[in-house]
């Protein structure tokens, strides 16, 4: 497929940008500056991508060239380097038409995870624990920061319950292959005759809302402040330090009573509320769309049974695609860029095909 008329159109638009990022104004308006900025930096990437296939085409014209050379050592030389470059080539091909693809709008912003213990009871809780740390060391390993938002501990130290979020370079658009229910199969470490128990959690990866995003009315809002529970020490449970806010509209709630300040609960709380609201809206958005034409892949479905971690075989299973992996201690240890790397590929084959490229 020719693309040089796209590639003529994002050259036009990444010299409008040129010119808006030179501007000494830019930075008036902060949030149109970090829109402008990521746009530019990812036309940059295509453009830079753009030229490395371009010049990748060229060099294996040349060695195709040599290879028919009468100098036998220099058509030797040449015809060796031509199967490295026509595979770099399918590589650079895939990797532009990609890039052309129209960007999800959510793919650079924040992510908030939640995880909630399902079917199991105490073994559901504590694998909700292992989940929760699995993502914080794949963040560590990315370089990107996360923060304890929310918890409800289980009595055995897992969680019934926990908010998690992580700041980064492009994080919604790697962890949002994550929301559904994880099935565990293994035998728990209470379990005296040795059978293995299924359990389940529920994981919901939603991109982080900004204020411009959703306007709450605080004529929706009913904040109440309220004592705290569970552990945290003395000074937790005799404070009145946990916030609790209903949206009147939706009958969405949120509680947090993870710190001791009333005052950061509270912007915790209506930050996770923003967000859960603005999951509603793209949900929303999302039900437009015929179900036969909306892959289930990164929708971020709930109810829809997405993995499968099987420790006694050390298998692990996306059921979206059918991806089996035996490395399973690697992957609870934070890697998941190999089963990441198969879930974008896919989704990006099918938005290729709707695309017509």
């Amino acid at each position: 497929m020719d693309y040089s008329q796209l590639i003529a159109k994002r050259k036009d638009r990444f010299r409008e940008l040129e010119e808006a990022v030179a501007n000494p104004d830019l930075f008036n308006d902060p949030a149109r500056a970090r829109t402008i900025l990521s746009e530019h930096r990812k036309l940059q990437q295509t453009l830079d991508l753009w030229e490395k296939l371009t010049s990748t085409e060229t060099q294996l014209a040349e060695n195709q060239e040599l290879a028919r050379s009468d100098d036998p050592e220099m058509a030797e030389m040449a015809a060796m380097e031509i199967p490295d470059l026509e595979a770099s080539l399918v590589k650079l091909r895939e990797d532009i038409q990609y890039a052309l693809l129209p960007a999800d709008p959510n793919e650079d912003r924040d992510a908030l995870i939640e995880i909630r213990a399902g079917a199991g009871g105490d073994e559901a809780s504590l694998f909700a624990g292992e989940i929760l740390r699995l993502y914080q060391r794949h963040a560590d390993s990315k370089g990107w920061k996360t923060e304890h938002l929310e918890s409800s501990p289980s009595e055995v130290g897992g969680f019934k319950e926990v908010i998690l979020k992580v700041t980064g370079d492009e994080v919604f658009r790697h962890l949002k292959y994550e929301s559904g229910v994880h099935r565990v199969q293994r035998v728990p470490a209470t379990e005296t005759q040795g059978r293995i128990h299924t359990s389940t959690i529920t994981v919901a990866v939603l991109p982080e809302a900004e204020e411009i995003d959703v306007v709450m009315n605080p004529n929706d809002l009913r904040i109440e402040v309220c004592r705290s529970g569970g552990a945290g020490g003395q000074h937790v449970n005799t404070t009145d330090s946990a916030v609790q806010i209903f949206h009147l509209p939706t009958g969405l709630y949120v509680r947090c009573e993870h710190g001791r300040s009333q005052t950061k609960n509270k912007e915790m709380a209506l930050q996770i509320m923003r967000t859960r609201l603005y999951e509603k809206k793209l949900q929303e958005q999302q039900a437009e769309y015929s179900e036969n034409r909306r892959s289930l892949i990164g929708s971020g479905d709930r109810s829809e049974k997405i993995r499968t971690y099987n420790f006694p075989q050390s298998r692990i299973t996306d059921h979206r695609i059918g991806f089996t992996t035996h490395n399973i201690d690697a992957v609870m240890g934070g890697a998941l860029e190999e089963i990441t790397a198969e879930l974008m590929k896919s989704e990006m084959a099918e938005r290729l095909a709707e695309a017509g490229m």
